[in-house]
């Protein structure tokens, strides 16, 4: 007996060490780095003396779908440098299993393909840095990291560099090189550590490993759980950095629905250049930019009372934006840069402003100060009713503890040559504004607008605890009162609960004219409350990863304390080991109406009116299939009341993959509008067929049909992509809008634009 309960101890033993037995690496975890004695040639053999001497960053550990395991498929990370490069390998160990590789365009869908990578925060604040990412195939992404990289929205793929890869495929393993100029980022070169994170995505098996180990309900490549970079050699000086990058464009287009057709052709030139200032502060400038090549907006079916916010797709606008774009909260931010240069036209769509120039200054300070400065300048567009106006956007940001910061802004909307004459050539409230005089309604001149806000963000060092606060301030012509908004924002996750709670308000006469505020139009002034509540429960069933409920809610009045809306969901979700995910939910909205308006015609239906009370249920269900098999969708369905009527809504997105030269797919939207009769009954439905071609890992073709009947309109819109060198392109771009019934050709034009990247 005594030497059974032996062998029982013994056997224990040796299985805890063979889980245990390597030791995990910890935040704050070291890894040196060295300078090269010699040359390091990108070829994924890694058979140079400094590859073989340097620290290696091993002993990987699994985040998902479980966060207990050392990786089965271990990875190995390698970093080096001389005068010019920053070098960094992985030997990534596999099997003969399939890689999967969604596409062979740059900046790819992280979650869409096997990748490794790493982010680096050479400011060693654990909130700003870099990250580069590479697949088994060789295709290149990086970007920028804000926030620590603790949210999906603190990583950036659109900012754009050149360095250089290598990738080598071999049956138990790959092993990518990259070769990163030191010219290509901004750091200190008295910083002598920097943060580092490094993780790898294997969609093959829907597995995220990570160097340090990571609970499974953070980010594994976010800064709080990332390690330490320590130079052990002095980092290169950082040297002057000048971009120059020109451009040309010559285009032709017609507008077939004027008599006779309006034909024009236009040739321009402009470019942009980046200028770095000090090492870690970077002036870009912009003369005469050209969006032409920029991909057309994802058109929606809206049956809310809200604007909708179109993301900004420009890159010169996204770069180092994040000062910008976070302050505030999404229901009131005091900037959103696609104000600047867009302006929608009679038929809803989003048409060009010409902007003169821009200049953004933006970087760090120190390793506790960063600084942004953002000047537009747009030309005055007649055709659409707009004056020549100019913005200004300055930000200040203090990092304090852990991951902690608090930031001062300023956004400031100029126009120019508008007087009180001019109300039959300019329109809208961002021009004129209706005011009372006595028992008579007059226009004024509108002729600027700004906005002073203070942010404020703080989180514990594990990343559990969460805050967010901000007040912002408006100034214009017209109110010296009732012109704040707020928020008071605070959230606690864990492995198995999470909670976030809120009060927001927004005064009535609170004007941010270069912002997103969808209720500015909808309330006279509102303050909410609202939060969630989210349990995670962790299965022994193989089949599922984690299930569990969540409940959200949300209480909106007006200024008297009137109840204006109220909304519940309670729903159930599913995330299972194949990679799909299903969602159940039930949900109650009350609305008391705060403005007259209409879901469809209002020269054919009846509105809703000013005051009156709806109460509505509905149930919906989303599935997200498995994203590794070459056909894959999303799909979505709700059925319930709406307003005095009822609707069903079936969505989604059809998906195949052509590995790896790309995917067609179909987006769709389709809502059976059933209201009382006087109110309407129709059927709204948009259809977009999309072909995303990568013919080589330099070579894309994107074609994009949209046909919406809200609308009325087809819109087809073919752009094709060169990029003949690193971060150099040709496109030509190709744009059409039809009548549905006949096909008839409203407008079209063709764009062709050359751009080159030189360094200097």
């Amino acid at each position: 007996m005594g030497n059974a309960r032996s062998i029982t101890i013994l056997f224990s033993v040796l299985l805890w060490a063979l889980n245990h037995g390597h030791s995990q690496n910890q935040p704050g975890a070291e890894l040196h780095i060295k300078k090269a004695k010699g040359p390091i040639v990108l070829d994924g053999k890694l058979e140079e003396s400094d590859w073989q001497t340097a620290h290696v960053a091993d002993n990987w550990y699994t985040n998902y779908p479980v966060d207990t395991l050392r990786a089965p498929l271990q990875t190995e990370g390698r970093f080096t440098f001389d005068d010019e490069f920053f070098y960094a390998s992985f030997v990534c160990y596999d099997d003969e299993t399939p890689d999967i590789i969604n596409s062979l365009r740059r900046d790819f869908e992280y979650e869409l393909s096997d990748n490794v990578g790493f982010a680096i925060g050479p400011y060693n604040d654990k909130l700003n840095g870099f990250f580069f990412v590479i697949t088994p195939a060789g295709v290149q992404m990086e970007g920028t990291v804000t926030g620590g990289g603790s949210a999906n929205d603190s990583y950036s793929t659109f900012w754009d560099n050149k360095w250089y890869s290598k990738v080598v495929r071999h049956a138990d393993k790959w092993i990518a090189e990259m070769a990163i100029p030191f010219k290509s980022f901004r750091y200190k070169s008295n910083v002598r550590e920097w943060n580092i994170s490094m993780d790898r995505w294997e969609l093959k098996r829907n597995r995220k490993t990570s160097w340090i180990r990571t609970p499974i309900q953070f980010i594994s490549a976010s800064f709080p759980y990332g390690g330490q970079l320590i130079w052990d050699d002095p980092i290169p000086p950082a040297k002057t950095n000048i971009s120059f990058i020109p451009y040309v464009t010559a285009n032709t287009s017609a507008n077939r629905e004027v008599n006779p057709v309006d034909q024009n052709s236009d040739f321009q030139a402009g470019f942009d250049a980046k200028i770095a200032v000090t090492p870690s502060l970077n002036l870009d400038l912009t003369i005469n930019p050209d969006f032409s090549q920029v991909e057309v907006d994802d058109q929606i079916i809206n049956l809310t009372r809200f604007e909708f916010q179109f993301p900004e797709r420009r890159q010169f606008f996204l770069e180092n934006s994040d000062l910008f774009d976070l302050v505030g909260f999404p229901g009131a931010r005091p900037f959103f840069s696609r104000r600047i240069g867009l302006a929608r036209d009679s038929s809803g769509l989003f048409q060009q402003v010409p902007i003169s120039y821009g200049a953004r200054l933006s970087g760090s300070l120190s390793e506790k100060w960063r600084v942004s400065i953002l000047n537009m300048q747009t030309k005055e567009e007649a055709s659409i009713g707009l004056p020549a106006q100019n913005y200004t956007v300055a930000a200040l940001q203090r990092n304090f503890w852990a991951q902690s910061n608090v930031t001062i802004s300023l956004v400031n909307k100029q126009s120019f040559g508008v007087e009180p004459s001019d109300t039959s050539k300019f329109f809208g409230e961002n021009v004129f504004r209706k005011i009372q005089v006595g028992d008579r309604t007059q226009l004024r001149p509108n002729t600027y607008n700004r906005v002073l806000s203070l942010d404020i963000e703080s989180s514990s060092k594990d990343t559990r605890w969460y805050h967010s606060s901000y007040l912002s301030k408006s100034f214009d012509d017209f109110n010296d009162r009732e012109n704040m908004s707020g928020l008071l924002f605070g959230r606690y996750s864990t492995r198995t609960f999470s909670a976030f709670t809120g009060f927001s308000f927004i005064n009535e006469f609170f004007n941010a004219e270069a912002g997103f505020v969808p209720s500015a139009q909808v309330y006279p002034g509102q303050y909410s409350f609202f939060g969630n509540l989210t349990y995670q429960i962790y299965p022994e069933k193989e089949s599922i990863i984690r299930m569990g409920p969540t409940f959200d809610f949300q209480h909106t009045y007006i200024p008297g304390g009137t109840l204006t809306d109220r909304s519940y969901q309670l729903g159930y979700q599913f995330a299972f080991n194949n990679a799909s995910s299903l969602q159940f939910s039930y949900s109650y909205v009350f609305q008391k109406l705060t403005n007259s308006f209409n879901l469809l015609d209002p020269s054919r239906y009846t509105g809703f009116l000013e005051g009156e009370e709806y109460n509505w249920n509905a149930v919906s269900i989303e599935y997200n299939s498995n994203p590794r098999k070459a056909f894959y969708y999303q799909i979505s369905s709700s059925i319930g009341g709406f307003y005095n009527g009822e609707n069903f809504n079936l969505s989604g997105e059809l998906t195949y993959r052509y590995q790896p030269y790309g995917n067609v797919a179909l987006r769709f939207d389709f809502n059976d509008l059933r209201l009382p009769e006087n109110f309407g009954q129709e059927q709204l439905f948009l259809i977009g067929p999309r072909i995303d071609l990568t013919f080589t890992d330099k070579i894309f073709l994107t074609t994009y049909v949209q046909y919406n009947n809200v609308l009325d309109n087809i819109n087809l819109n073919a752009r094709f992509q060169w990029r003949y060198q690193p971060a150099s392109d040709l496109f030509i771009v190709y744009t059409e809008n039809y009548l549905p019934e006949d096909l008839f050709s409203k407008n079209r034009a063709l764009v062709l634009k050359l751009t080159y990247w030189l360094n200097l």
